[in-house]
């Protein structure tokens, strides 16, 4: 009886198979048992565990709401927006022109009306503006003057500070538009040049300018820099312009009479 050899450790597998014992680096696959591969490879969603609503690549969802990284902004979005909005206020030295205009204008206002309420700078007082009045045929000459003077005083210390800026052009350019259909009156024909007592070119100078200012509005320069018309005047200062106009036509109407306008083309 033969004794039967003994087996060397890794010799009972390779025999079995019929083969060499194999390095466990040359297939390390076939060096384990498979351990729970009997199951089928999963092949859906739900197998493989994964979120059927999250949107897969190359789908045109909106972003989900656990994203980490927010969407970027389309083009013309509100940044678009704000630097339009920002170049839009450069306003450059517009804000310090219209100041400059209601300085000059104004200041023009407050000397003649100091003139005429206190005799200061020369000026003939307010007995000497009522009797004025009474000389170019102004009906009841001292209300006549008392508007005059207010008028010129109150808005121009107003336009130079930029307080109630439309108010205050609408006043002087009320007072200055009287003036003028007073003076185009004394005289048929038009009466522009300055060279002559009825002349009407600084006065008209002076009526473009308020006007001007009620339109464009006192700009940033000015107490009324936090009013939305102080730097985008609407409609609504188009209408303040309209009603100085009419204040002052209805005033000379009733407080002087007859048409200031005689000899001027039609009006002949």
């Amino acid at each position: 009886m033969t004794d039967k050899p003994k087996d060397t450790p890794g010799d009972s597998g390779t025999a079995a198979a019929g083969r060499g014992v194999g390095s466990p680096y040359d297939s390390p696959t076939g060096q384990f048992p498979r351990v729970g591969m009997s199951k089928d490879v999963p092949r859906t969603e739900e197998e493989l565990g994964l979120d059927p609503d999250v949107p897969t690549v190359g789908e045109k969802t909106a972003p989900y709401s656990y994203a980490s990284i927010p969407a970027a902004a389309a083009p013309g979005g509100p940044s678009s927006a704000l630097r339009r909005r920002a170049a839009e206020n450069r306003r450059g030295t517009l804000d310090f022109g219209l100041f400059v205009l209601r300085l000059v204008v104004g200041a023009t206002f407050l000397y003649h009306g100091l003139q005429k309420l206190t005799g200061w700078f020369h000026g003939p007082g307010f007995d000497g503006t009522r009797d004025m009045m009474t000389g170019g045929g102004w009906d009841h000459a001292t209300l006549s003057a008392v508007l005059l003077t207010t008028g010129e005083v109150l808005g121009g210390a107003l336009l130079v500070l930029g307080l109630a800026t439309p108010l205050a052009a609408g006043s002087v350019l009320a007072v200055i538009l009287n003036a003028w259909l007073w003076k185009q009156g004394m005289i048929p024909g038009f009466q522009y040049s300055a060279a002559v007592k009825s002349g009407v070119e600084m006065d008209s100078i002076l009526l473009g300018a308020s006007a001007a200012i009620i339109l464009t509005g006192p700009g940033r320069w000015s107490l009324d820099r936090a009013r939305g018309w102080a730097i985008r005047p609407a409609w609504g200062s188009f209408v303040v312009l309209l009603v100085a106009v009419a204040v002052a036509i209805l005033t000379f109407w009733f407080l002087h009479g007859g048409n200031p306008l005689t000899g001027i083309g039609p009006f002949d």
